[in-house]
């Protein structure tokens, strides 16, 4: 059994192995520390587990996990995060995690999680689990944000943040014409007309840290 472990900070890289390796003492570890190191040790090494972080420098946690699915799509990945799950988890789990763990909480759940994950089932927090129930309620209002693709609402989260839309294309490698134009889709769906107005929602629904 081979676990690769990604994440760009090393003192993190390092607990998570030594968490891991209590629960799978002859498992083998590999790390990287972005996402296109993530590509490449998957293309030269038979990996059985793959923990990722959704937030490391250069591509998203997301296009990565959407990249892994694509070419491993029997490979397991439990996505790592230090953002609340409102923020990422169901649109992670629909994008093919076997689950998403806060940081917070990954010392009592990440052995629990690989162990169910290794044995061909998916990991929820108790957390989690409700919030996903109470989505299966066809009555209910489903939040604004919701009816965002994932590229919008990477977007959306950028722009409630201030993040200026040079920036944004920056970051991910576009023009600021598409940022313009993905702004202008993001403020129709959810039915809003300024940054501002953008920003208030973000941070009542816990969309921005």
């Amino acid at each position: 059994m081979h676990i690769l472990i990604a994440d760009d900070h090393a003192v993190v890289r390092r607990g998570l192995r030594d968490i891991l390796a209590d629960a799978l003492p002859d498992a083998a570890f590999s790390e990287v520390g972005n996402g296109d190191e993530v590509l490449r040790e998957l293309g030269k090494t038979t990996i059985s587990l793959l923990v990722l972080d959704i937030s490391m420098p250069g591509r998203s946690g997301v296009d990565v996990l959407r990249d892994v699915k694509h070419s491993y799509p029997r490979l397991p990945v439990i996505i790592l995060s230090g953002h609340p799950e409102e923020q990422y988890a169901v649109r992670c789990l629909r994008a093919g995690a076997a689950a998403y763990i806060n940081k917070e909480s990954a010392s009592e759940e990440l052995a629990a999680a690989t162990k169910k994950i290794l044995s061909g089932g998916r990991y929820v927090s108790a957390s989690l689990a409700e919030k996903l129930i109470a989505g299966l309620d066809e009555g209910a209002d489903k939040p604004l944000h919701e009816s965002l693709s994932d590229r919008e609402h990477e977007v959306m989260k950028m722009i409630a943040a201030g993040v200026p839309l040079t920036e944004i294309g920056e970051r991910l490698h576009v023009s600021v014409k598409t940022i313009s134009s993905y702004r202008a889709r993001i403020m129709e769906k959810m039915q809003m007309k300024s940054n501002a107005e953008l920003t208030r929602y973000a941070m009542t629904n816990s969309l921005i840290d």
